[in-house]
């Protein structure tokens, strides 16, 4: 496989404090791939630099043959406004911005589409509802709807499971699969193990540096495990050790 995105000596942070740093890897292109860590560990740090609403301190990152729209962004719920007096069909219908521009009306075919995705997540008949009246598990699946109508080459899910049901997790689970299989590249902030070992073929180890990459079953040991622990621990108490391994 190509490559997809390549980290090269890259680290970000918040006002010179970085949160990763000196990352090297490469994300090949159509892989799933987990990211995980302790807390702390710069996980969701990382997506927000794919984003490139956060810019590198030092390196850079390099994204193969994809433009800005190309990239699909999932934030946590809890960064999300749910006051906004916004339907599931308005929040829904933003996942056609590339399209129609932030100005652009949505006619008759296109809401057709956005129906459509609703459908696909499991929210038919939820089109009027005001998304401050959603619970955890609808709101997720309404923001995956969004998703769908992005049709993104580059899918970055971050706690995508995170205060859901099973049920709905379930479902979700089948929309990343379904991309996977679709070539698109995913990659995803989990923290249980089990939804990692069962669904996602390769694992990203953060510990604001890099402790692991590559498959599952190779990177999500418990050696690699309690090193990271170490790793976020030793940053936490003695900030002037970071971005070197513990002992």
């Amino acid at each position: 496989m190509s490559t997809s995105v390549a980290f090269k000596n890259l680290t970000l942070g918040y006002e010179r404090l970085p949160a990763v740093q000196q990352l090297d890897t490469e994300i090949k292109q159509g892989s799933l791939t987990a990211i995980v860590g302790p807390n702390g560990a710069g996980k969701s740090t990382l997506l927000k630099g794919l984003t490139g609403s956060l810019s590198p301190i030092e390196g850079h990152i390099e994204v193969s043959n994809l433009r800005a729209d190309d990239i699909a962004y999932l934030p946590q719920q809890s960064e999300i406004d749910r006051s906004f007096p916004i339907s599931v069909l308005d929040l829904v219908a933003m996942g056609l911005w590339r399209e129609i521009g932030a100005f652009g009306q949505v006619g008759r075919k296109m809401r057709g589409r956005v129906e459509q995705a609703i459908a696909a997540v499991g929210l038919r008949g939820f089109e009027s509802r005001a998304i401050g009246s959603l619970s955890g598990g609808q709101m997720q699946r309404a923001l995956f709807a969004r998703l769908l109508l992005q049709d993104a080459e580059l899918v970055l899910l971050d706690e995508p499971f995170s205060a859901i049901d099973m049920k709905t997790m379930a479902d979700l689970i089948g929309i990343i699969e379904r991309w996977h299989g679709e070539g698109r590249t995913v990659l995803a902030v989990l923290h249980d193990d089990t939804t990692v070992r069962s669904h996602f073929p390769e694992t990203l180890m953060l510990a604001r540096e890099l402790v692991a990459h590559g498959p599952t079953e190779t990177v999500l040991t418990s050696e690699n495990q309690f090193r990271a622990r170490q790793m976020c621990e030793a940053c936490a108490s003695t900030p002037h050790v970071c971005g070197k391994s513990a002992a």
